[in-house]
């Protein structure tokens, strides 16, 4: 068995030779002779794996016409005229300067052979159509390998071919490029052939002599949101602009195909057989029936279904028009949402040539992904580190879904993460600097977090220093990107008036933001000198930014698609130098924290028959049952006023322990190819090192004391009336006590050293902050103040959506919900009772019903679910608990529910409301008699 000291075992400009894969029973990477096969992998039946092995699916279309272009080529390339043969010396002459890559030559090669090709040697080849008519074909390549280069050789190949066999209707000489965005639309002006540094010239696309007939052809760039046609509303604008007229204003006008062919491709507007080219071509799916309900709901999926749908309509308009000679599409992941049950994505079947990601990292076109494997920190349920996932370990999960002030601090597995993933950033800006000559540019950090509330959390956490890496604090460096601003900057075409902020409209701030996003790592642009990004969602795509070296994942990752796309903004190389001395590009990685670049499964074939569904009923809001709707305050969180003096005595304050096991201070990281880790080539991150103890040295015990004061004091001040010196006066004495009582316990011998307690502490200072905090709270609030999710302020039965399950369940009389679903007899029980108690007048079980309240426990925080909402017959609004057995957490939910419930009496708006626990069957009767009264 061959293996490899690293993953770079091709030649850039060469065919691949050899080949990884992966053994599962060894678990290890074998160095396979020969070519990687066009194929995915797709999941072992039931296995969540992260090492499965997989099964391979082949792409047999690509590898067909794999097999036939190598034929044909070895036979001189029947069929293509002298203009396509001259391009082909060009791009081929291995004295050229600039050489391009193999995967660039076999897809360009692959496409020619496609249209130049005698007919007998496509036989038996098929592309299938996308359910339309236009004839697309897929170039499958990999982030950072070069298809912008592509796209200009098959620009050059149709515009000078069409221009010296006019008559030859093959080739079009009118090009249409649609681009997902502002930021890849500018990306493409270099394919204008006049364009200031366009590619034909820059990377000597074409002979000079062959630029004149290039000239002939006529480019056009638009952005996808230009496929719209107009809407009603705009019509009117405009005819009220005097820019359109009607005769009879009472009439709807319905734009013609003509006037739209106008409106969209302008110069182009009069040219019949397009050229046209899909960038991105994944967000260009046709919808399929069966996924409608399910891509159809909200937010990301509602956004792609809806540009899916304008972009391939605006395409069947243009063909139905003028015709489409053929579709292009370019894509590193070519997927797009089917709408069955096996999976969530499936590839497209129209590809015809396939270099992907682990092609890519093999031949060294690409940094090499790594993602962190393990630590010496307790593991999570499937045995992996905390670090690989962070978003799903239960204490981060819960709480940056909060809706929260940027001061509340992070949750201390993030910060622990950071401090991890900074430290080898700043060992990679050393590094950078002290090269000869020094990089002129820093390394770039990306966080990609869940929600604006967290990226505020995240940035606030590195600019006020709770992060102690004082590299990354600086303002000037950071920048946070507000997806919704990006998003209009993304999606406009023209300057329109809008309401003015410091002296810039909105668009313009927009469009501002963009460039310095688009910029980073540019010598001279406004984004040169950024090197910490935080941002919601993903990063805009076109983004080419070469200078990422670490990326933080605070969200969720569903797909293997979704981490790919994550990761492959940070997958671009910074130098494509080849060392001379093995012939291949010197390795360059990207190191990951949070996100789960592992074995997930794409969705897969129909050849398998699925497994007998279990039978599942649907449960749904009854709207027979109106009558019995349950709504309560939708509060997002209870703001405290404070005492003036605040006081806690320490007897009266609970324990709280911190584990080393739950700190881990030495991190590794493996490179990862198809989906799985290679364990042998593993790399460290160690906080326990030298330089990290003189860092502790300089943080002494009374500095660490102010850090937790400081983000106490960030959290009362809101609410605070008194004069704020006071307050952190007191905030201070309270932590110092703290800190000396024995109400703060280390676990293990060796941290009761006062260096390594200090580390425990400081990597743990988010769970004290809010110990200590929610004890100052409950002990000196004055008052309760409700603040309201402003966009739905009032929660209700009737907003359930639609669900289905396996388990257990009766129809009810007098719920608003079809169902009720048992998860223990018990339940069953005292659901029977409650629906036919004479003190009931409607109930719920809450499930589906997204009905919670926050609560802090051993300084993690939580959500508490009630069991059931019922409104009695005396008006009271009543919540009941179902417990067998009682413990301190438990307890602690019911001291924060009890404050729900105060604050909302106090509140005054919402009726009274009560709470109380069941122990036993037998007492719910008792319990509704109780509180009828």
């Amino acid at each position: 068995m061959k293996t490899t000291d690293h993953l770079i075992i091709n030649g850039p400009y060469e065919k691949p030779k050899l080949h990884l894969n992966y053994n599962r029973e060894i678990r290890k990477f074998e160095l396979l002779d020969g070519r990687r096969r066009a194929g995915f992998i797709v999941a072992s039946e039931h296995s969540e794996s992260f090492d499965d092995p997989g099964i391979f699916v082949e792409l047999d279309l690509a590898n067909r016409i794999r097999e036939r272009v190598e034929k044909w080529k070895e036979n001189g390339y029947l069929g293509i005229t002298s203009i396509t043969k001259d391009l082909l010396e060009h791009w081929k002459n291995p004295d050229r300067e600039q050489k391009f890559f193999f995967c660039q030559i076999e897809a360009i090669e692959t496409l020619i052979w496609l249209l130049e090709a005698p007919e007998s040697e496509k036989r038996g080849i098929e592309i299938p159509l996308d359910g339309g008519d236009i004839q697309r074909i897929c170039s499958k390549m990999a982030t950072g390998t070069g298809k912008t280069i592509v796209m200009a050789m098959l620009i050059a190949l149709h515009i000078i071919n069409k221009a010296t066999y006019p008559k030859d209707l093959k080739f079009s000489k009118n090009v249409l490029i649609v681009a997902p965005g502002l930021t890849v639309k500018s990306r493409l002006q270099v394919l204008i052939p006049d364009s200031p540094g366009n590619y034909f010239e820059a990377f000597d696309i074409i002979p000079q002599d062959l630029f004149d007939k290039l000239r002939q052809g006529k480019v056009k760039i638009i952005n996808w949101h230009m496929l719209d046609w107009d809407t009603q509303d705009r019509i009117n604008k405009k005819i009220e602009k005097g820019t359109l007229r009607t005769v009879d204003k009472r009439k709807k006008i319905e734009i013609s195909d003509e006037a739209y062919i106008k409106q969209v491709l302008e110069e182009l507007g009069d040219c019949k057989n397009l050229l046209v080219i899909n960038d991105e071509a994944h967000h260009a799916w046709r919808l399929n029936p069966e996924a409608k309900g399910k891509y159809q709901r909200i937010g990301e999926e509602k956004d792609s279904a809806e540009e899916a749908t304008i972009w391939i309509n605006g395409l069947d308009r243009i063909d139905k028009s003028r015709g489409i000679l053929r579709c292009h599409d370019f894509s590193a992941t070519p997927f797009y949402p089917s709408g069955k049950k096996v999976g969530e994505d499936q590839l497209f079947t129209w590809i015809v040539s396939d270099f992907g990601l682990n092609d890519a990292i093999e031949s060294g076109l690409v940094k090499t992904p790594r993602v962190v494997i393990r630590d010496d920190g307790k593991l999570d349920k499937k045995m992996k580190s905390k670090f690989y996932h962070i978003y799903n370990d239960p204490t981060v999960k819960n709480d940056l879904n909060r809706s929260v002030e940027a001061e509340v601090p992070l949750p201390d597995l993030v910060v622990l993460a950071y401090y991890h993933l900074g430290k080898d950033w700043l060992e990679t800006l050393k590094l950078w600097r002290s090269s000869k000559p020094p990089a002129e540019v820093p390394p770039v950090m990306i966080t990609v977090c869940n929600r604006t509330e967290t990226a505020a959390r995240v940035e606030n956490a590195f600019l006020k220093g709770k992060i102690k890496i004082d590299e990354l604090k600086d303002t000037e460096k950071t920048l946070r990107i507000d997806s919704k601003i990006l998003s209009e900057a993304e999606n406009k075409e023209t300057e329109e008036k809008i309401e003015k902020s410091n002296g810039l409209s909105k668009l313009e701030q927009a469009e501002l933001l963009r460039q310095k996003v688009d910029t980073v790592g540019k010598k001279g642009k406004p984004g040169e000198q950024i090197q910490n990004i935080i941002s919601v969602g993903m990063l805009s795509e076109g983004w080419d930014a070469k200078t990422v070296t670490h990326i933080m994942g605070l969200r969720a990752f569903s797909s293997q698609l979704l981490c790919e796309q994550v990761v492959g903004r940070g997958l671009r190389r910074v130098s494509y130098d080849v060392d001379e001395e093995t012939g291949l590009f010197k390795p360059e990685y990207v190191n990951i924290f949070g996100v789960p670049f592992t074995f997930l499964p794409h969705e897969g074939g129909e050849d398998t028959p699925p497994e007998p569904p279990k039978p599942r009923t649907r449960i749904f809001v009854d709207d027979t049952k109106k009558e019995h709707e349950i709504k309560w305050p939708n509060i997002i969180r209870i703001n405290h006023v404070y005492s003036s003096k605040l006081e806690l005595d320490m007897k009266e304050v609970k324990r709280i322990e911190l584990r080393p096991e739950d700190t881990p201070l030495r991190s590794e990281l493996a490179p990862f190819l198809e989906g799985k880790p290679d364990s042998t080539k593993l790399s460290e991150i160690n906080l326990s090192d030298e330089k990290v103890e003189d860092m502790l040295k300089v943080l002494r015990k009374q500095r660490l004391i102010f850090e937790i004061a400081r983000d106490i004091f960030d959290q009362v001040k809101p609410t605070w009336h008194g004069k704020r010196e006071f307050l952190l006066i007191q905030i201070t004495k309270i932590v110092e006590d703290f800190i000396e009582s024995n109400k703060l316990v280390i676990k293990g011998k060796t941290y009761n050293e006062d260096l390594k307690k200090r580390l425990l502490i400081l990597l743990n200072m988010n769970k004290i902050v809010q110990h200590l905090f929610n004890a100052i709270r409950f002990k000196n609030t004055q008052e309760l103040v409700l603040i309201f999710d402003k966009e739905n302020p009032i929660k209700s039965t009737s907003k359930m959506m639609t669900w289905y399950t396996s388990k257990p369940c009766e129809l009810n009389k007098r719920s608003h919900i079809s169902h009720t679903i048992f998860d223990s007899s018990w339940e069953a029980t005292e659901s029977f009772e409650l629906d036919r108690n004479e003190n009931v007048e409607s109930w719920a079980k809450n499930d589906h019903l997204n009905f919670f309240v926050n609560y802090v426990f051993g300084g993690v925080i939580h959500k508490y679910y009630p069991d059931f909402l019922i409104k009695l017959k005396n008006g009271k609004m009543f919540v009941l608990e179902v417990k067998g057995r009682d413990d301190q957490k438990n307890k602690t939910k019911r001291e924060y529910f009890k404050e729900w419930i105060d604050a909302v009496n106090t509140d005054g708006r919402f009726g009274k409301w009560e709470f109380d626990v069941s122990f036993r069957t037998a007492d719910v009767k008792d319990i509704l008699k109780k509180h009828s009264i």
